[in-house]
């Protein structure tokens, strides 16, 4: 038998002892009604295990039956549209199975054994195959192609492959190895804490646009990047997840609800499958995993849905595609092994969280990237991981945040004075940064225009030279400005109310193409530009700042994106309104 006895209970934290060969992370059941646990400590004869659901009812001398294996994930068609928890049972099953309420110890296997997918052979028999070669192809949705690869550690010669309706766990092949005959099936499993082999990482070079313009043009992140977005309560840390979840041009979306307020993953659910794919025409949902773990539910399953989140990120990566997590949020994830972390009695770093703190976020965000996957056709898939932060009172200084810092390469800061003044995305221009600027520069140079990069430096400057001269006025008074800097505060308001600020109710503003945003920042930086000029030649500032086209330049965010020419006119009534005399400008 491999079973043992409980000799402790600690709330999601229980000690057994006499456990048959145990090993860390082994997956566990305690107590008749069989709980999920994983064995996290080993000391002496006895295990530490978490276990993801409620441990009342748990006491001493309860059986805990091991079995053997990691906490794994299956792997196959029939994850897209599907909304899991954070151990990937299937919640709309256990619903339709068990009501509302999720009982204790309730197991449903994450992919459906009935249902029957049709199977499109790419190989035939006496191919050679390695780990990671695409077998053939499932049409998973009208959107996504799932592509069957090869397991593992299996390579040899196809000495059988059928197509036809097949199960998951029907054999579709069989491949000759040097062991022998390995029988393929649609399915894999795998274990969430161990990343899925690739050959080797590349750097990301092209941007994820997100549609969102402070991101796209002045943070941008690259396919394959990571991204942190702290922020304190209110300030739209999961409204910007959704938006970028909804807008981003990955071809794959996991959305990880870690320890988040109920409320805001009904949203998250009820939202997303009435929600049309802009790229595809096709409900967002065809291309989506939702990963739901509320604050309600078991703290200790916090940490296993970021892994399993991760793990079906990668097994779509391998297959080709380019994927954005959004993991809402890692704060939650903290602190659930902060109380894990207590209960164990280890000894407590900085605010009482675990001193391995930094090598977990570390660990979770370095499986992101642009790779060359397994298999002979080397293709290429991409990860990008982007982790809200929910720091206590919005303080930066913060643990969580600082350890998170340190490892991505994004920081989209979210101000609540934003927010509360109704400036969506409430993303602070003057503390957020990005390091994948010269990767997004080169790329809007070589696809959009090679004065993209230049316009977005010198909006930025007279952002920055805005705040500077926001003090003077807030001390003094806008009369002891010069007629140039009020003309920088004008060109700075407009910056942020008809460029940085979007409205996600209307059609033509919610996302908005790297075209448009660059057609757009032109128009107001031209009129900057050319205004700068006519003040040189002695035009007082109130009549340039009053001009009728400044309303036209204000309402450009709604021009759709399919009348971009539009940009055209709108130039030349700048021009001819600015400088009329001047026959040099066009």
């Amino acid at each position: 038998m491999k079973e043992g006895r409980v000799v402790k209970v600690a709330g999601p934290l229980v000690v057994a002892s006499r456990l048959p060969n145990p090993k860390m992370y082994d997956l566990v059941k305690v107590g008749k009604d069989n709980l999920m646990g994983e064995i996290i400590e080993l000391r002496g004869d006895r295990a530490s295990i978490q276990v993801y659901e409620e441990t009342s009812g748990i006491g001493p001398g309860d059986v805990v039956v091991t079995t053997g294996e990691p906490l794994s994930v299956e792997l196959g068609p029939g994850l897209l549209t599907s909304i899991y928890d954070g151990v990937q049972r299937p919640l709309d099953v256990i619903r339709e199975k068990y009501g509302n309420f999720i009982s204790r110890g309730v197991e449903e296997p994450g992919l459906s054994r009935e249902r029957k997918w049709s199977f499109q052979a790419l190989l035939k028999v006496g191919d050679e195959v390695e780990p990671g070669d695409i077998l053939g192809n499932v049409d998973e949705t009208k959107v996504v192609k799932h592509r069957i690869m090869v397991p593992a550690g299996v390579a040899g010669k196809i000495s059988r492959i059928n197509e036809g309706e097949f199960g998951i766990e029907e054999s579709i092949a069989v491949v000759r190895t040097q062991d022998g005959e390995v029988p393929v099936s649609m399915m894999q499993r795998w274990p969430v804490r161990k990343g899925r082999p690739y050959n080797n990482k590349k750097p990301p070079i092209e941007p994820l646009v997100t549609g969102q313009r402070i991101v796209d043009t002045f943070f941008p992140i690259i396919r394959g990047g990571t991204a942190c977005v702290p922020g304190p309560f209110g300030s739209g840390k999961t409204v910007l997840q959704h938006a970028i979840a909804k807008w981003a041009n990955s071809e794959i979306v996991v959305f990880v609800g870690c320890g988040e307020r109920g409320n805001e993953m009904t949203d998250v659910l009820q939202e997303f499958p009435e929600l049309l794919d802009p790229y595809s025409g096709e409900p967002l949902m065809l291309r989506t995993i939702l990963i739901a773990n509320t604050s309600n539910m078991p703290v200790a399953a916090r940490e296993a849905s970021v892994y399993t989140g991760i793990t079906l990120a990668e097994y779509y990566r391998d297959m080709g595609y380019n994927v954005a997590l959004q993991a809402d949020s890692t704060s939650r994830w903290a602190e659930a092994l902060r109380e894990i972390s207590g209960r164990l009695e280890e000894m407590p770093g900085e605010e009482g969280y675990p001193a391995y703190l930094g090598t977990r976020l570390a660990a979770f965000y370095e499986r992101a990237g642009r790779v060359v996957c397994l298999g002979k056709d080397r293709r290429e898939g991409s990860i990008c991981a982007i982790g809200s932060v929910s720091p206590p009172g919005g303080d930066l200084s913060e643990p969580v945040t600082q350890a998170t810092l340190r490892v991505v390469k994004v920081f989209w800061a979210l101000e609540d004075r934003l927010a509360f003044a109704r400036h969506f995305p409430a993303i602070s221009w003057l503390n957020s940064y990005s390091l994948y600027l010269d990767e997004a520069e080169e790329y809007w140079g070589e696809t959009i225009d090679s004065d993209y990069a230049p316009l977005r430096e010198e909006a930025m400057a007279v952002l920055q030279r805005e705040a500077e001269l926001q003090e003077i006025v807030r001390l003094i008074g806008i009369e002891a400005l010069s007629d140039n800097e009020r003309l920088i505060m004008e060109t700075a308001k407009s910056l942020r109310e008809d460029f940085l600020q979007q409205n996600a109710f209307d059609n033509a503003d919610a996302f908005t193409s790297l075209k448009k945003q660059f057609l757009m920042l032109k128009l107001i930086m031209k009129f900057h530009s050319l205004a700068a000029k006519e003040l040189e030649k002695g035009k007082p500032v109130e009549e340039l700042i009053g001009l009728p086209v400044q309303e036209a330049i204000a309402k450009a965010k709604f021009i759709p994106e399919n009348e971009l020419a539009r940009f055209d006119s709108l130039e030349e009534e700048v021009a001819a309104q600015l400088a009329p005399q001047t026959s040099e400008v066009t």
